[in-house]
């Protein structure tokens, strides 16, 4: 099995690749590879150095932050006008914030998932447990991109203040939940819907 979880249900590699069993992926990756865990987009067109980064916070696959986006954007509708200044700044404050806590949330995830990640096919070449980000960077990227959110965050007011600092709570637990129940996408959902 060459470390892979088995699973004889695994779809075939949409790359084409196979590993020793003739149904996984190769344990390498380059940029053009597309792994069933992510595309290959835009990323592959950034600095070298950059793009285990930007594949660690998923920036390849915008749905994640467009689940935190878009309720805010939809409250920030119904509370303002567009026609104010404050509609716009509350809708790039909440653009920014939805992508740097998304990033956050997803190193966490990988962080604490990088030896279960490593054995299963589809997560296998996610940058921490492929070799390409050290858990040491990873948790420094982490925190560059919570402390980018708590910017966003402070600017306001002290209602949402504590709710947002409140959804760390699920944001935390996400990952040790898969260990402990069928249902880890119910705090995942919680996760997203917090601020909704």
């Amino acid at each position: 099995m060459n470390g892979w979880i088995d699973d004889t249900n695994r779809p075939p590699s949409p790359s084409g690749l196979t590993g020793a069993d003739g149904k996984g992926f190769v344990a390498t990756m380059t940029d053009t590879i597309k792994t069933p865990d992510s595309v290959v987009s835009w990323v592959g067109r950034m600095p070298r150095a950059t793009r285990p980064y930007l594949r660690l916070m998923r920036a390849d696959r915008p749905a994640g932050f467009w689940l935190l986006m878009w309720p805010a954007w939809w409250s920030t509708a119904f509370a303002l006008p567009p026609s104010t200044p404050d509609f716009w700044r509350f809708c790039a404050l909440f653009f920014i914030g939805s992508i740097v806590m998304r990033g956050a949330g997803c190193t966490w995830n990988d962080i604490v998932d990088r030896k279960l990640d490593k054995a299963v096919a589809r997560t296998a070449l996610r940058p921490i447990p492929a070799g390409e980000v050290s858990v040491q960077k990873a948790i420094l990227f982490a925190i560059v991109l919570s402390l980018s959110g708590f910017a966003v965050l402070v600017q306001l007011n002290s209602f949402a203040i504590l709710l947002g600092v409140l959804s760390l709570i699920p944001v935390t637990i996400y990952p040790f939940a898969k260990r402990i129940t069928n249902w880890p996408q119910a705090v995942l959902g919680l996760t997203f819907n917090w601020g909704a």
